[in-house]
């Protein structure tokens, strides 16, 4: 089964939910964008762990496209899913790889028993990725992955991307003869009922 949808704009690292996902570059240890606000609200719990995963399971750090966990430290979230974006370029088409840090993801979530997951825009930041592809990526990925995670929120930074989500998810649901899920701003984002 598919998660539900959910696109708001807002800061991920305030999402009350299950676990957040983080555009995290391989070597683990924080660094800009969404990497850097998660390591630096979370608190050091998290740098420690990613430092255990980096001496021991991933010593050359974490490859492109998969995903790990960590405890997620003082954010309002129990775990953190580290997955690494590609960065875009126009000579190779890494797509694939972009869509497999939703799918792997999704997969450390299930594997967690995470219900509510909230996702950043992987790759369309310093990655470089367009938007439009990014967000037709991501949302089609979630979609399409067999997952008992309940509700797959896009917690997206600013108003363009959430432009960008809202007119992918059109597209899919539409293609697909699904109702649009609304998004709305973080601040009145509420989860799925669980009836």
């Amino acid at each position: 089964m598919a998660a539900q949808i959910t696109l708001v704009r807002g800061d991920i690292t305030e999402q009350h939910v299950d676990a957040v996902v983080n555009a995290a570059n391989s070597s683990l240890l924080g660094g800009g964008g969404v990497d850097g606000a998660i390591h630096r609200r979370g608190g050091p719990v998290i740098l420690a762990e990613c430092r255990q995963l980096r001496a021991g399971r991933y010593p050359g750090g974490l490859p492109v496209g998969q995903a790990v966990a960590t405890s997620a430290g003082e954010l309002p979230a129990r775990w953190v899913i580290h997955t690494v974006g590609p960065v875009y370029t126009e000579s190779e088409d890494r797509s694939e790889l972009l869509a497999s840090c939703y799918r792997e993801s999704l997969w450390v979530a299930d594997e967690l028993g995470a219900q509510t997951v909230a996702f950043p825009a992987v790759s369309a930041g310093v990655y470089g990725w367009p938007l439009d592809d990014a967000a037709r990526i991501a949302l089609a990925t979630v979609q399409n992955t067999p997952t008992r995670v309940r509700e797959a929120r896009f917690v997206l930074f600013s108003t363009a991307v959430l432009d960008a989500f809202h007119a992918a998810h059109q597209s899919t649901t539409q293609r697909a003869g699904e109702p649009n899920t609304q998004g709305r701003d973080a601040d009145s984002a509420v989860p799925p009922s669980s009836s």
